[in-house]
């Protein structure tokens, strides 16, 4: 017995921007991904974008809508993840372009009305800037929370693993960031970070499912697609319920070499978690 969640469930994509699908989302060309996830029942797509601005959301929306889905978010991993890009770096040339590239995508998620996801573009620490890259970062998610928020969007802040990055691995050190920005802002919280840093999704989810915009989600370990009887699913979405949860979840994973059966195996297993919810 399955059943779909109560919240819109979207897949990880790559925008046509991106040289090269990323790694954790469907591996194929943007069109192609959007018509396979909706062939096997999901909402909409988590965009991870490159180099795009609100110039681009009209030709983004044609390509997801066209295929019978929606947009739910705009991630920016690709610009630490393919060009290197980060705000902490010590060269202050990169910095300035990592921030650029990252204004551009919270114009895109404001002309798509969808919030904007920060990770692992923080960057990571150099010996003895440490303070110094601190204050970069803070200053940076500063400006772009509140370009996010001027283009009636909002930045979600992801807590991450210290073998992402030096910044913020605990959903209580991303909240004081959140917090200190001053524009609405929020989190994403990722099962596989959380438990790469000790930290129990289901109480974490349970703890800040008000703040939280997404929950991302993966198989323990490997962060593979999800299995059936996975038995964190159900706690998640119960404690997602009870929290009064708004946002959308995210299958964000390795593909094992084939993003459609990897899709379908991840779908079925959170419909048969859903199932339990009732």
């Amino acid at each position: 017995m399955t059943a779909r969640p109560p919240w819109p469930v979207a897949y990880t994509v790559s925008a046509d921007d991106c040289r090269a699908p990323m790694p954790l989302g469907f591996d194929a060309p943007l069109a192609e991904a959007v018509r396979r996830l909706a062939e096997l029942g999901y909402d909409g797509v988590e965009v991870q974008v490159r180099e795009t601005s609100a110039r681009d959301a009209d030709t983004l929306l044609r390509t997801v809508e066209g295929g019978g889905l929606t947009v739910l978010g705009v991630g920016t991993g690709p610009v630490a993840a393919r060009d290197r890009l980060t705000l902490t770096d010590p060269a202050p040339d990169v910095r300035r372009h990592a921030l650029d590239r990252l204004l551009g995508a919270a114009r895109l998620a404001g002309a798509l009305g969808v919030p904007l996801t920060l990770g692992q573009t923080r960057g990571t620490f150099s010996p003895g800037l440490e303070e110094a890259q601190r204050g970069w970062a803070q200053g940076a998610v500063r400006q772009l929370a509140e370009e996010a928020a001027a283009r009636g969007s909002r930045l979600l802040l992801e807590p991450q693993s210290r073998a992402n990055t030096s910044l913020w691995h605990t959903p209580e050190e991303a909240l004081a960031v959140v917090h200190a920005v001053g524009p609405p802002a929020g989190l994403v919280l990722d099962a596989h970070h959380l438990e790469a840093e000790g930290i129990d999704p289901v109480r974490a989810a349970t703890e800040h499912t008000r703040m939280t915009g997404c929950l991302q989600l993966a198989a323990p370990g490997a962060r593979g697609p999800l299995a059936v009887g996975d038995p964190r699913l159900p706690a998640l979405l119960r404690a997602l319920e009870q929290g009064g949860f708004t946002g959308w979840l995210t299958l964000e994973h390795t593909q094992d070499g084939d993003s459609r059966k990897a899709a379908a195996r991840s779908w079925t297993a959170l419909t048969d978690a859903a199932a339990t919810m009732g």
